[in-house]
């Protein structure tokens, strides 16, 4: 049987989630990484030596490790961060890994293969675009005296954690340069998978590259939502029809396969069904969330529930 060739799209937790799923029913994997990350230790790297966030594509590249003792060690040592209060604490080693072959090699891309080789990573890492964006948001309900006053916040690590209601995102540059390798990689994919994350700053940005959302819109592949458990801080407040209707919000022209959604989020929500009919997908409930009552998906039921829309 040939194994489905997969792209999935995110960041952060969220793409960790997807990926730890997906390579257990295939090897042609690729995570499509977003790069507007601006805080933490990625944002100190980005600042200081003008290169792409890693901390990202980190994080994927440890999900697609192999799930033997050394595939283990390597994902433990890549997540690892520096303590103490010196200039290196907070940095995690894979970022600086990652930063340090991207000074050898300014290609960002095949920094990223070399990293995914050493790990022997059971699929292959790209970043969305090829320059470092800015996301910038409109929000309101920020000021309590003016809650309909409308405010423009910049920044990742800014709008994840405003106060404020999103409703809209962009990037800046606003057309910026699409990673080759990762167009390509959705016009041969058999399905492209979105979600789960923080909605706004992992999720839609993918739509919102011109030519990564050109590719996505022509794509032949079958296009595969996977909701969150529970609203992100972002998010908070918005039910499972809302997350779906900002996709439709920044790509007009998307239409969806398959939504799967666990039944606590989805439950109490009436428009969910419609609001998934009007981008022509199905509805799947499905119980994909860990056992321990936490917002996080199971590897083994996503899998089996990927496994089950992909026939495998």
């Amino acid at each position: 049987m040939t194994l489905p060739k997969v792209v999935a799209f995110g960041g952060g937790h969220g793409l960790w989630a997807t990926l730890m799923a997906v390579k257990r029913l295939t090897d042609t994997v690729t995570a499509v990484v977003t790069v507007a990350d601006d805080g933490g230790s990625s944002g100190r790297l980005r600042e200081e030596f003008d290169c792409l966030p890693p901390g990202d594509l980190r994080m994927a590249l440890a999900a697609l490790t192999g799930d033997d003792s050394e595939g283990r060690l390597w994902a433990n040592v890549l997540q690892s961060r520096f303590g103490g209060t010196g200039p290196l604490a907070g940095h995690a080693i894979g970022n600086l890994l990652i930063a340090a072959l991207w000074q050898l090699n300014p290609d960002p891309v095949a920094g990223l293969d070399q990293v995914g080789r050493l790990l022997n990573a059971q699929g292959r890492v790209l970043p969305m675009a090829l320059t470092p964006l800015v996301i910038s948001a409109d929000v309101v309900g920020i000021d309590p005296d003016n809650p309909n006053e409308m405010v423009r916040l910049t920044g990742q690590a800014r709008i994840a954690t405003t106060e404020g209601d999103v409703l809209q995102v962009r990037l800046e540059p606003e057309n910026p340069p699409a990673c080759a390798a990762a167009i390509t990689s959705i016009m041969e994919a058999d399905y492209l998978l979105f979600g789960p994350g923080s909605w706004f700053t992992s999720v839609v940005p993918h739509l919102l590259v011109p030519d990564l959302a050109n590719a996505i819109l022509r794509s032949p592949a079958k296009r595969i939502c996977i909701m969150n458990l529970r609203p992100a801080y972002e998010t908070r407040g918005f039910t499972p029809s809302r997350h779906i209707e900002v996709l439709a919000e920044h790509c007009p022209l998307l239409t969806l396969d398959v939504v799967i959604a666990d039944p606590r989020f989805a439950e109490g929500d009436p428009h969910l069904e419609r609001m998934v009919e009007s981008m022509r997908a199905h509805l799947l409930i499905a119980d994909v969330a860990m056992r321990d009552g936490s917002a996080r998906h199971d590897p083994f039921l996503l899998a089996a529930t990927l496994a089950t829309v992909m026939e495998l």
